[in-house]
């Protein structure tokens, strides 16, 4: 098929992009002690010369103290904040647009961290339904994280940042109130709908749109999966889904990021639409689809040290074409070759690599 739709522009409030082709956030680790070096600042601008439309950072931490399990993954806050505007000034200079994920990994923790127990954030000191690991957060703690979001937002602004995407899921600390299986407080910020569950990112988002004004795009990952449990989900029938997207759309989200392990899969019985088919249905709002786009096999493989062939983009042409999302991110894909976009545009699919596990011990 032919891939003129994926190189169409489009405009959300004041971000222009040349394409529909977004770079997904990926956690590298090579920033240490949470500094990001000028390794990291040219692995964008490699990506922005090779005519990504929006590029996401990894996941950046805010400043809370147990806000991220590995040491090399890098803050959005403090001295950090001069490596990040070496990034966004390489990526503009390329011709490239970027946002920073702004993230808290709550008590999802690896089994290396060596976290004091006591210092780690989530709602009701649970990893997973059943696993208690620290202790629910108080009023004071939930008031400083959301202040420390909305920090970072504003610092990303000051930066010349085109967007500000917030991490709302995988099982991490948004994502944890969200999830009844993480979230069993019975004060104002729990309860047994989604709704009441979504007062957490919905303070956040309210207090990250004020901070970055009108202008700026705000961007929400969310998922159904989660980690701890890849069968999770937060909504079984659309019903609930628009529950729970409505609100969140009304403090603030403008693009709906929808992560699926594989973005060809139906989120509902009696439709084919995906995740990110069914919130902008739902919510009007753009949508952009994820989940292994141009490769064989979802990225979880990678963890469990397996590579991933290159994939027809077939399905994921059809797809944007009928206008089921409007943006599309790759991941494993770009991790192996910063010019995946450029070989896209020119027809050169000979040329598209997979992905090998190797790939994430450099920034290439």
């Amino acid at each position: 098929m032919s891939t003129g739709v994926l190189f169409e522009p489009i405009q959300i409030r004041g971000l222009a992009l040349k394409n529909r082709i977004v770079m997904a956030p990926m956690t590298r680790s090579f920033s240490p002690s949470g500094l990001p070096g000028s390794d990291v600042a040219e692995y964008y601008r490699r990506r922005a010369a090779g005519d990504v439309g929006l590029i996401i950072s990894e996941g950046t931490v805010i400043d809370r103290p147990a806000s991220k399990s590995d040491p090399d993954v890098p803050n959005f806050f403090g001295e950090a904040l001069n490596g990040w505007e070496k990034v966004v000034d390489g990526v503009h200079q390329a011709g490239g647009k970027i946002a920073p994920q702004l993230w808290h990994v709550g008590a999802a923790r690896g089994p290396n961290d060596k976290t004091d127990p006591r210092l780690i954030d989530s709602p009701s000191g649970l990893f997973k339904p059943g696993a208690a690991l620290g202790q629910p957060m108080t009023e004071e703690a939930i008031a400083d994280t959301v202040a420390a979001f909305s920090r970072s937002a504003e610092a990303a602004v000051q930066l010349g940042c085109d967007a500000v995407e917030l991490h709302g899921a995988h099982g991490y600390l948004i994502d944890q109130f969200l999830w009844a299986g993480t979230n069993v407080r019975q004060d104002a910020w729990g309860g047994n709908s989604v709704v009441e569950r979504a007062r957490f990112a919905v303070e956040i988002l309210r207090k990250v749109r004020a901070a970055i004004g009108d202008r700026v795009p705000l961007i929400l990952r969310l998922s159904q999966w989660k980690q701890q449990d890849l069968k999770a989900k937060l909504a079984h029938s659309p019903q609930e889904l628009e529950a729970l997207l409505v609100p969140l759309a009304e403090a603030g989200v403008d693009i709906f990021h929808c992560s699926q392990r594989r973005f060809w899969e139906a989120e509902f019985e009696g439709s084919t639409l995906n995740l990110a088919g069914w919130a902008k249905k739902i919510t009007g709002k753009p949508s952009i689809a994820v989940g292994s786009v141009g490769l064989q096999g979802d990225f979880m493989n990678a963890f469990r040290g397996e590579g991933a062939a290159a994939a027809s983009l077939d399905g994921l042409l059809e797809r944007l074409g009928k206008g089921e999302f409007d943006l599309v991110a790759v991941g494993r894909a770009l991790i192996t070759d910063p010019n995946w976009v450029r070989k896209v545009s020119l027809g050169l699919f000979n040329e598209l690599k997979g992905f090998e596990r190797e790939s994430l011990n450099s920034l290439v």
